[in-house]
């Protein structure tokens, strides 16, 4: 099964007078790197949902946000008087001082901080063990997700990797070309430097079968049909993470088709390991996406 980082997973429900809502969303990364927004009166709890994200999700970037309200409306907000009256003071004299007007001091006085504030309850552990059987519900929402988009992923994977495949079956009727592209080659320089009648047979056939040697390419191309192979075992096996060893077959695949190029010596061939080239990168594009 593939999975991919990329998802979304949302519950909610009423626990006794909370109204609770849990939203998950993760997009791609190399770890897993989670962002919690929690209602202050889970904050108790952190550590307990970020293990659950972490054991679920397992890489990506996770953006948690767990709202909670009593009876549907937000909580009571509660006015620190003690520090409010500090503060009005210190306003009324530099006021005083400055011999400024006194009208607005109040709206001011409002927005300092921590003079306003939620009033904060402690969530009995009753309710906390059912908001946790939320949150695992919106993780599992979020993990359905993942999975339609890597079934997704496959699609274009396989895609690719056949495309690559497609390139090395089509590389077969230019090989020939090659050697007597060689021949050719090494005869006219030959017959440059030493002219036509002085030119040894048997010394070209030595140069010949130095540089067919040279750009013969057939190990590379039956690694690199290896690795291909490689590549659908591993998106087709059990782990549920294996982003990371897919884009390592890539590498190898990328080392394969590049040596491929530079042995080609066939502007034909070229192009065919051009267009390979291409698939490669798209495949490299959507493995990072890969959980």
């Amino acid at each position: 099964m593939l999975y991919s980082m990329t998802g979304f997973g949302r519950e909610e429900s009423t626990i006794e007078q909370y109204q609770i809502v849990v939203e998950v969303k993760s997009l791609n990364g190399k770890q897993l790197d989670i962002n919690a927004r929690l209602a202050p009166m889970l904050r108790p709890y952190e550590l307990d949902i970020r293990s659950l994200l972490n054991t679920k999700l397992i890489r990506g970037t996770v953006d948690i946000n767990i709202t909670v309200k009593q009876d549907g409306v937000a909580r009571p907000m509660t006015v620190n008087k003690v520090l409010a009256a500090s503060y009005y003071q210190s306003m009324k004299a530099i006021c005083e001082e400055l011999n400024l007007p006194q009208e607005n001091i109040l709206a001011t006085l409002m927005s300092m901080p921590e003079i306003v504030a939620s009033e904060q309850e402690m969530l009995p552990e009753q309710n906390w063990k059912e908001i946790k059987v939320l949150i695992v519900k919106a993780i599992d929402n979020l993990l359905a997700h993942r999975q339609i988009e890597g079934a997704s992923l496959r699609e274009d994977l396989i895609k690719c990797i056949k495309n690559i495949e497609d390139g090395l079956v089509e590389i077969l009727p230019f090989e020939p070309l090659r050697i007597e592209k060689v021949r050719a080659k090494i005869n006219a320089s030959l017959e440059e430097l030493v002219g036509a009648a002085n030119v040894d047979n048997n010394r070209l056939e030595q140069e010949l079968i130095y540089y067919i040697e040279r750009i013969d390419f057939a190990e590379e191309k039956t690694r690199l049909r290896q690795h291909c192979q490689y590549f659908r075992e591993v998106l087709d096996g059990a782990e549920d993470a294996k982003g990371k060893k897919l884009g390592f077959v890539l590498q190898e695949v990328g080392r394969e088709i590049n040596t491929l190029g530079s042995k080609a010596n066939d502007a034909d061939i070229q192009k065919l390991i051009v267009g390979m080239k291409d698939q490669l990168e798209k495949a490299k594009e959507q493995v990072l996406n890969v959980l």
